[in-house]
């Protein structure tokens, strides 16, 4: 989906930079051909990949800040403590 037919409200730049370092690392991992292929992390683990990043720099707040806002805004799914992707990429 392109950003000129996403429906979903606009964030900053800082915010998208999260969801594609996420995006990038739950797509990167090895799900295996016998699991589903669900495209979650726990939260926590979310917060540590994107403190451990050198693409941004966030705190501790500031990477819960911007989980909340993806969460909000329909770009990720909190189911038990797991982020979800809400529309993964076509390519997985």
């Amino acid at each position: 989906m392109s950003l000129a037919t996403d429906p979903r409200p606009p964030l900053p730049d800082w915010v998208l930079d999260a969801y594609t370092i996420l995006c990038d690392h739950i797509t990167g991992q090895d799900h295996g051909e016998s699991q589903r292929h669900v495209l979650a992390i726990p939260r926590d683990d979310a917060i540590k990949v994107l403190r451990s990043t050198d693409e941004i720099r966030l705190e501790p707040g500031d990477a819960d800040h911007a989980l909340t806002r993806l969460i909000d805004h329909g770009y990720l799914y909190e189911v038990d403590s797991e982020l979800r992707v809400t529309e993964p990429p076509e390519d997985i």
